[in-house]
């Protein structure tokens, strides 16, 4: 984990340039129609900032958060707000969520550490609070280019899920938004906390 914080750092400016356009209305729209209005979200591995602005933008409260000091600093720049530095083995929120949006961020945890990060997660999240979160498609632990990926598909996604005491609402999959990706596909879940 530490050597993939240490890619994010290295290369936050470009990394942020790269995905900071990338349109996840699609899912993004879909995740704010499950919200009370002025909701609170957890940007859960915000990146550059992207989604948490959209969110803002719509009059929901933002806490965005990410491992990455570089990251933290460029969705600073883009959201106008702080960033909290931390991993999702480090959370502690306690029931202050109407959502989170995890987007390609948990796929850097390892197996024997995201049933620690989904409690937190879960206590993160008030009752009836959704979850949304996104995986590489595939079905094994790897490195690619100094980072860790920890790739799902649906099965084994809707099983982590509802062992750590999420409903699962929907699992689907998509293609990459980004350009020149297109073909690699992405395993996606909305979940609910509907019990502690």
């Amino acid at each position: 984990m530490n050597q993939t914080i240490s890619y994010y750092d290295e290369h936050a400016e470009e990394y942020c340039a790269a995905t900071v356009n990338a349109d996840m209305s699609f899912c993004r729209d879909r995740f704010m129609t499950y919200l009370p209005a002025r909701a609170h979200i957890l940007d859960a591995g915000c990146g550059s900032g992207r989604d948490s602005k959209v969110f803002l933008e719509k009059g929901f409260t933002v806490t965005a958060i990410d491992a990455s000091e570089g990251m933290c600093k460029e969705s600073e720049k883009l959201l106008g707000q702080d960033v909290i530095q931390c991993t999702f083995q480090e959370m502690n929120f306690q029931n202050e969520f109407d959502g989170i949006w995890a987007c390609a961020s948990l796929l850097h945890v390892t197996r024997s550490d995201i049933d620690l990060v989904l409690q937190n997660l879960k206590k993160a999240l008030k009752y009836e609070g959704v979850l949304y979160l996104s995986f590489k498609y595939g079905n094994e632990e790897r490195m690619m280019k100094e980072r860790f990926f920890n790739d799902y598909n649906e099965n084994l996604l809707s099983v982590v899920l509802e062992n750590n005491g999420f409903t699962v609402m929907d699992i689907f999959t998509t293609e990459d938004v980004r350009k020149n990706r297109s073909g690699e596909m992405w395993v996606n879940a909305f979940a609910k906390k509907l019990h502690e």
